[in-house]
């Protein structure tokens, strides 16, 4: 469908002005907002792309809007805000909304924006992603005319299928000293730039854009292939890029790749900072509503919206609730000076509860940690006993005799350690292809970190299917199943599931050497 976004009326054109103000005033610091007021069927329609109008066409994106579509109309579920970490920050405001609603989501949005500019984990972020999405779109489209949609679109899911195969931490830490196989800045013996009849391209892409064959000078002595090492040197954690550099690609497969690669990365730092970012905007509409915002006739209407928004579940986490209270805990904190040595020693309970020094600390501490932190970090270091207490967390588990979840602790450790693992690389499993050339049959050897949690064998079934249809050899996976090391195989035709690792670093001495 054709999405034609409105402009704000002059009434929400002057909110918008006292709430931004009103966030400058509290030191936000955020890109300029564009508030676009659309309808319940248009929001739908960009929620189901991710929040972009327009992207790359794929069906996915339709049963998403079927979904919210459904939920919406028999109201299950409504889309209060939807805003775009982008230069000039989108937001979408639902036309229906009362003016009440529309100045709370307009406050919760500034508290977005700043946290996705002031974020480190969102710096490395593309900051002009709504016109790169465009551009992924029309790519796509035009690679749809030229070998079909249903081709394209296949292809597009087996490259979805891995999209959280990537190094969260790979565009902070450099793990490898060693040189893409790709890479453009090849150098002469001098040391001298790259030849200029080499046109600037992608690692990945530079094989299909700089032929060996079309460029100067291909016979010399510099451009011949380094000795054979193993392929990689060391386990590496983005998967994708490992195939983009070295899988069977023609030129539109790699660039399809490529762009489903971009985009992981893109929306990754909202994964890794989800308590933590609708917790501070969370925080900052509350803040917002409640000292400037609300007359005496809003009140109810606010707190009634407020309040299902902070809502608990004993069945799930709200990463509303679970955000917000946390800034709230360490503002407080830090201006009583609850913090420190001295206050972690003390064992008295209701002197710890009662601790004041004056420090006056919070406000300037809750901005440190929301710029440094992620969801990880905010709750290893952050979550205390006397919050987890007051907020009586839990930690269940499936009871095998009953046959359903239930509470199986309240002990703080255990509780805070099943939070940590569901945070940890986004609660997704940790995969790295440790060889490329497994038996020296340029088979795909992948090593799954067990950390506890087990892989569910159907999904690494279908995984490795989509493996194949990448690597185009067979492809292997070592994990843990029952405290017992497996490796799960494809072969192009059938599954198999062998005892025991086929492959231990550790023991290939020769390759080592």
């Amino acid at each position: 469908m054709t999405l034609e976004l409105g402009n704000l009326t002059p009434e929400l054109a002057a909110i918008q002005v006292e709430v931004e103000q009103y966030a400058r005033d509290y030191g936000l610091d955020f890109f300029p907002t564009i508030f676009e007021l659309i309808d319940a069927d248009q929001l739908n329609a960009i929620a189901a792309r991710g929040g972009f109008p327009t992207r790359y066409p794929h069906w996915r994106f339709g049963m998403e809007y079927e979904s919210l579509s459904k939920g919406y109309h028999y109201g299950l579920q409504k889309i209060y805000e939807m805003v775009i970490n982008n230069d000039p920050c989108y937001a979408y405001l639902m036309r229906c909304n009362g003016l009440v609603d529309q100045k709370m989501v307009m406050a919760h949005v500034y508290g977005h924006c700043d946290f996705f500019k002031c974020n480190q984990w969102f710096s490395k972020t593309s900051r002009k992603m709504m016109d790169e999405m465009a551009n992924h779109g029309s790519r796509i489209r035009r690679y749809m005319d030229e070998v079909g949609v249903a081709e394209v679109e296949d292809f597009i899911d087996a490259c979805l299928s891995i999209e959280d195969l990537i190094d969260v931490h790979s565009q902070f830490i450099k793990r490898s000293d060693t040189k893409s196989k790709y890479e453009f800045a090849n150098q002469d013996d001098e040391g001298k730039k790259s030849r200029s009849d080499r046109l600037p391209a992608k690692n990945y892409m530079d094989r299909f854009i700089n032929p060996r064959e079309t460029t100067s000078n291909a016979a010399d002595e510099s451009d011949k292939e380094p000795p054979q090492r193993r392929v990689p040197e060391h386990p590496e954690r983005d998967v994708m890029l490992f195939l983009l550099e070295h899988a069977p690609l023609n030129g539109w497969q790699a660039d399809v790749l490529s762009i489903i690669r971009d985009e992981a990365y893109y929306f990754a730092p909202q994964a890794q900072t989800k308590i933590m970012n609708e917790g501070w905007a969370s925080y900052w509409h509350s803040t917002i509503m409640i000292n400037q915002g609300l007359t005496g006739a809003d009140i109810v209407n606010y707190c009634d919206h407020h309040s299902g928004t902070m809502a608990s579940s004993p069945t799930q986490l709200n990463p509303y609730k679970v955000g917000i209270e946390l800034f709230r805990d360490i503002e407080d904190r830090w201006n009583r000076g609850a913090f420190g040595r001295e206050y972690d020693e003390c064992d008295d309970h209701q002197k710890r509860k009662t601790w004041d020094t004056g420090a006056g600390l919070g406000r300037e501490k809750i901005f440190e940690v929301r710029r440094i932190h992620n969801d990880l970090t905010f709750i290893d270091e952050f979550l205390t006993l006397d919050f987890v207490r007051e907020h009586k967390f839990f930690r269940f588990g499936y009871n095998q005799h009953s046959e359903v979840y239930e509470i199986e602790s309240r002990e703080f450790p255990k509780v805070k350690q099943q939070l940590l693992n569901s945070l940890t690389n986004r609660g997704q499993p940790i995969i790295s292809v440790v060889d490329g050339n497994h038996k020296n049959r340029g088979e795909l050897y992948l090593e799954h970190t067990y950390s506890g949690v087990e892989l569910q064998i159907d999904y690494a079934r279908d995984t490795l299917e989509n493996l194949y249809r990448l690597w185009n050899r067979p492809v292997h996976l070592e994990t843990t199943l029952e405290d017992a090391k497996i490796v799960l195989s494809f072969d192009g035709s059938d599954h198999e599931l062998e005892h025991g690792g086929l492959y231990d670093l550790a023991d290939d001495s020769e390759d080592a050497a």
